[in-house]
């Protein structure tokens, strides 16, 4: 066996776009770290374009990187040597072609072992490369080393609570592994003797039973997960399909996507697309919120690249708070509801502020009102004509608006409030909601002082549940006008009748009857009875 098949260490380099060949520097960081102790050189296998007819170039190529620019950058991260394999007549990569054309070179040139990051495409070619050369795959990689010649691979399994140790049957052919590339980070060195070799390679005959019909970039709607500046992930801890509903209202509140293990996915909880993890997508937020999660390997390895995490988990001792930034060790299904809702009056604050603020001057393009009403509109994945339901609108109207065509009214904000299930009050400051409770207080001891009021709840003008005694003498009525006032308000007769015109509807109650309804409603009281009548009054306001 030729002496340099012993002392290659192969990384498959994806060229398709930055993100993925910035993968194949991570793993090539990895190859070199494994390479060390054998010792072997390191070789970044690019594979090009050569001569392909322009008018068939697919449109997927427009982010393929160069190949000049992509050999440079390997050699600066470490690559000591750089093989490019120039396919004629290829307008697209192919995963089919791809294989054929490594396992030939693979043949000839027998590296020791050929690495590849863990993507779909990197999955597939593996596989399909393993496979012609009749050679072994370890999968889904955390981890490797060389042992006494021998490679050792380090990956979860049984669903992500074992760490399994693997290592190929013949260890004197090679073999092939898919590494996880966001547990490793490229390396900015030179490698020795840092030179690139140009191997012309015709697209073989071998891949003629497979016919290429079309491709296209994938729709940005499925690309909001790995590009999402806040995501909410959760887990099997959640329990039921219900429960994980909270951590769509808390991505909805946050403006942010929602995202899975693999327990959820499995229940059917959420579409398989929102997997995280080694066999799902890989996130990069700067804020990601791990609720329910136990913090299995094969999860975490999707979420290594956020800059924040935040763990919530009524267990201290789950491993997922290990590697969060913050953990929260409490009941996420009774933490949850309270969380979204101070997120929510959080976020309507800052769009009364910013709507007060847009009244007065224009706002900077994406920092607008319109644009946090697109947002918000888009996280509860709403279109314009659900939005516009919602607060009594216009499709054309939320368009407007969120095209900052123009400013709304306070009005506008406030029915969208109601319709995001968020308290009014929310917009109020401190000292405007200290000046409406101080009104509140001066109409109650106002409206109790002048009739025969008995006072259950003593100092309750600063309280929002009251209740109090009513006493009108007979055949007399409590009030000289209809009068209505904010909250809701029940009404039991404890002696005598009580006449109630509520809304210029009259009601009659005796002795042992109630009565409740909405206090913004004009209502007048009456002793309809030849004794006083006495009534127990519960009010309620907001």
């Amino acid at each position: 066996m030729p002496n340099r098949a012993e002392k290659e260490i192969w990384v498959f380099g994806d060229l398709r776009n930055e993100r993925f060949f910035g993968f194949g520097l991570n793993v090539l960081a990895k190859a070199r770290e494994v390479a060390q102790p054998v010792p072997a050189k390191v070789v970044m296998v690019l594979i090009g374009l050569c001569d392909a007819d322009e008018s068939k170039i697919d449109p997927v190529m427009q982010a393929f990187i160069p190949v000049a620019a992509a050999e440079k950058l390997c050699l600066a991260h470490g690559a000591d040597k750089v093989y490019v394999l120039d396919v004629t007549g290829l307008s697209a990569p192919r995963a089919d072609i791809y294989g054929h054309v490594l396992a030939e070179a693979v043949l000839q040139l027998k590296p020791m072992l050929v690495l590849f990051a863990l993507t779909d495409f990197g999955r597939e070619l593996a596989a399909r490369t393993a496979s012609l050369r009749n050679a072994g795959l370890l999968a889904d990689c955390l981890d490797l080393r060389i042992e006494n010649g021998e490679v050792i691979a380090s990956s979860p399994s049984w669903g992500g609570e074992i760490m399994a140790e693997l290592t190929f049957l013949d260890k004197h052919k090679t073999g092939f592994a898919t590494v996880q590339p966001q547990v490793h980070h490229a390396v900015k060195a030179r490698g020795v003797p840092g030179a690139v070799e140009r191997i012309p390679v015709k697209c073989p005959d071998g891949a003629n039973g497979i016919k290429f019909l079309s491709s296209e970039l994938e729709p940005a709607e499925h690309r909001k997960l790995e590009e999402a500046e806040v995501v909410v992930v959760g887990g099997a801890g959640l329990g039921n399909m219900d429960d994980f509903g909270l951590v769509r209202e808390l991505a909805a509140a946050m403006g942010g996507e929602v995202g899975a293990t693999r327990p959820p996915v499995l229940q059917h909880w959420v579409d398989k697309d929102r997997l995280i993890g080694q066999t799902g997508k890989n996130v990069r937020p700067g804020l990601l919120l791990s609720v329910g999660t136990s913090g299995a390997v094969q999860y975490t390895a999707g979420i290594a690249e956020a800059k924040t995490i935040v763990a919530i988990n009524r267990d201290k001792r789950s491993p997922i708070f290990q590697i969060a930034d913050f953990g929260i060790v409490t009941d996420a299904r009774a933490f949850l509801p309270i969380l979204t809702t101070k997120i929510k009056q959080v976020v309507m604050r800052k769009m009364a502020d910013v709507l007060c603020e847009q009244k007065g001057s224009a706002s900077r393009e994406g920092e607008g009102f319109g644009a946090k009403v697109c947002k918000l509109r888009e996280a509860h994945n709403w279109s314009m004509e659900d939005l516009a339901k919602a607060t009594g609108q216009t499709p054309e109207f939320i368009d407007q608006v969120e095209n900052e065509k123009f400013s709304p009214s306070v009005g506008f904000l406030l029915t969208l409030a109601k319709a995001l299930n968020v308290n009014p009050g929310t917009f109020l400051s401190k000292a405007e909601k200290d000046i409406i409770q101080d009104q509140r207080s001066k109409a109650f001891i106002k409206r109790t002082r002048n009739y025969s009021y008995q006072t259950l709840t003593p100092h309750a003008e600063s309280d929002h549940l009251r209740a109090f005694m009513i006493t009108i003498e007979s055949r007399q009525i409590h009030k000289p006008v209809e009068y209505k006032h904010e909250g809701e308000e029940f009404i039991y007769v404890m002696e005598g009748e009580l006449e109630v015109t509520l809304g210029g509807k009259t009601h009659h109650l005796k002795r042992d009857e109630s009565i409740h309804f909405n206090s913004d409603i004009p209502h007048k009281l009456k002793s309809f009875s030849n004794e006083d009548t006495r009534c127990l009054v519960i009010l309620y306001t907001v």
